[in-house]
């Protein structure tokens, strides 16, 4: 099968495999490697020029170029002839009601960032396939990297590419899917965040993918990686975590403290703080970073200042919906050897209180 996704845990070396993948292709072989953030990006040049910087075939971009540079710029005039396209607004958003060019372009021709995913699949349609037709001559495989965050009009783009000539393979972690090309979109919300795995389920029913699971972490230790799966209830049927982290220390795993100890717990472990968002980090003056923040990232251990939600998962095994399940997954998963969640009365858990 051509086309596939390769649906990993956290700390699976998802942006390595890519990179290695990309260093055992043969020279001829025409290559876009497309991510959404700017981190993302980032990482993905480092890594390209250090293992498979002789290759001159491979391109990188990022999800927004992609869209522009090779659907709005090009084919713009199909749709909307002598117009063209003069810059991008990641920030502004056109008018409820505005119709026309001004629902893709602000007043300086800028194309809207949350609009250009529809604008680019139009295009292909109003260029009757020249767009895809186009896109194949130039390459043969088009790799997309962290697929969980595209939405909306993304996944129609990403249907037709699965039509294509053309070599389709993406990587992504839906348990982490916790940023958004296109957060306010309306389209396609029954694939949003962590519900994107109906999409990839339903190609593969469908004969047009293959999913392939990685389910062996090398970061987090086994208790960790144990308890990041039961963050997702059951019924989303995620595979269990293998956790290839074979490091010991003296205090490895998932921990509760309650406030009174957190400076002790501070002192002797430095954990890196977390929590969801600055409204909810005001209890305790610590160095926090918020979940999303913190995506991507490593620490040897995290201290996390939970939500109400979390609190009620924790205490009574109250199941979080998609978007806190993943959330709070990104939050565990950023720890190699410890998590501790500051919580004053641990109810039904059998998570064991840290004290000094």
């Amino acid at each position: 099968m051509a086309n596939t996704v390769t649906l990993a845990v956290a700390g699976a070396r998802k942006t390595q495999g890519i990179v290695e993948y990309c260093a055992e292709l043969p020279p001829e072989r025409r290559v876009l490697v497309v991510t959404f953030t700017q981190a993302n990006q980032e990482e993905l040049r480092r890594r390209k020029g250090r293992y498979a910087g002789d290759h001159l075939g491979i391109e990188l971009m990022g999800w927004y170029t992609f869209l522009l540079r090779h659907f709005a710029k090009p084919f713009l005039p199909f749709k909307f002839p002598g117009k063209r396209v003069l810059g991008f607004n990641f920030e502004g958003r056109p008018f409820t009601m505005a119709k026309g060019i001004r629902r893709f372009l602000d007043s300086s021709d800028a194309a809207y960032a949350c609009e250009l995913g529809r604008l680019a699949n139009e295009l292909i349609t109003e260029s009757g396939g020249i767009a895809l037709r186009r896109l194949e001559a130039l390459y043969d495989e088009i790799l997309i990297d962290e697929v969980q965050d595209l939405s909306a009009h993304d996944w129609e783009i990403v249907d037709r590419l699965l039509d294509s000539s053309i070599d389709v393979h993406m990587v992504g972690d839906i348990r982490q899917s916790v940023l958004s090309t296109n957060p306010r979109s309306s389209k396609n919300k029954r694939y949003a965040y962590a519900e994107s795995v109906l999409w990839f389920r339903e190609r593969e029913e469908q004969g047009r993918l293959t999913i392939i699971e990685r389910t062996t972490t090398w970061r987090c230790h086994p208790k960790i990686a144990e308890f990041s799966d039961s963050i997702f209830d059951a019924s989303w049927k995620f595979p269990a975590t293998q956790s290839f982290n074979e490091v010991t220390t003296d205090h490895d795993g998932v921990y509760l403290v309650k406030p009174k100890h957190v400076d002790d717990y501070m002192r002797k472990f430095a954990p890196q703080c977390l929590r969801h968002s600055v409204s909810s980090g005001k209890s305790l003056d610590l160095p926090f970073i918020n979940f999303k923040v913190s995506k991507g990232a490593t620490y040897e251990r995290v201290l996390v200042l939970p939500t109400s939600g979390i609190v009620d998962f924790i205490r009574s095994g109250v199941t979080l919906e998609a978007g806190p399940a993943s959330s709070f997954y990104v939050a565990v998963t950023r720890a190699q050897q410890s998590v501790a969640i500051v919580l004053n009365d641990g109810g039904g858990s059998p998570l064991p209180f840290w004290s000094p």
